[in-house]
């Protein structure tokens, strides 16, 4: 079975240089293991997760905000416009088997909300500390997606 792998983390204007570094390194091992990098489509977190699956030859599904198909970043394999805007968030943790949240802003906590709700499991790399259970803290890359992966493939 194909892992979707939901990949959630700041925008362009807030992603921290770490953040970008451990998802294009989840991106890539993601790709690496066969499945399927899913987010929101556009810049930051998405577009580093996106890049790093891509240099591994994956596949990347970006689920837009927007109604237009040539904003998504230019790693994106198949763009979905939604035309949801933030909306979208609930689509792409539907789609995703798991979900690795990286840092993150406000939009990150709502897919992590959303998938706890849905009981989608959740990984976080330094994310937000709800202090609830549910999320499983991973210390790197390697450990987030080794951990994902394992998740994915058992019924929730």
């Amino acid at each position: 079975m194909t892992a979707y792998v939901g990949v959630c983390g700041a925008g362009m204007a807030a992603a921290r240089p770490a953040d970008l570094h451990a998802a294009e390194e989840v991106g890539r091992r993601v790709a690496e293991a066969g499945g399927i990098v899913v987010c929101g489509g556009l810049g930051g977190v998405m577009e580093a997760a996106c890049r790093g699956a891509r240099s591994a030859d994956g596949i990347t599904l970006g689920l837009l905000p927007a109604a237009d198909r040539g904003a998504a970043n230019p790693f994106v394999s198949v763009g979905i416009p939604t035309g949801m805007g933030e909306l979208r968030n609930g689509l792409v943790v539907r789609t995703a088997d798991v979900v690795i949240a990286i840092g993150g802003e406000w939009g990150t906590l709502s897919e992590i909300a959303l998938a706890m709700k849905m009981g989608t499991p959740v990984v976080g790399i330094d994310t937000w500390d709800l202090r609830r259970p549910g999320i499983e803290v991973a210390a790197d890359a390697g450990v987030a997606v080794e951990r994902a992966l394992a998740l994915a493939s058992r019924p929730h």
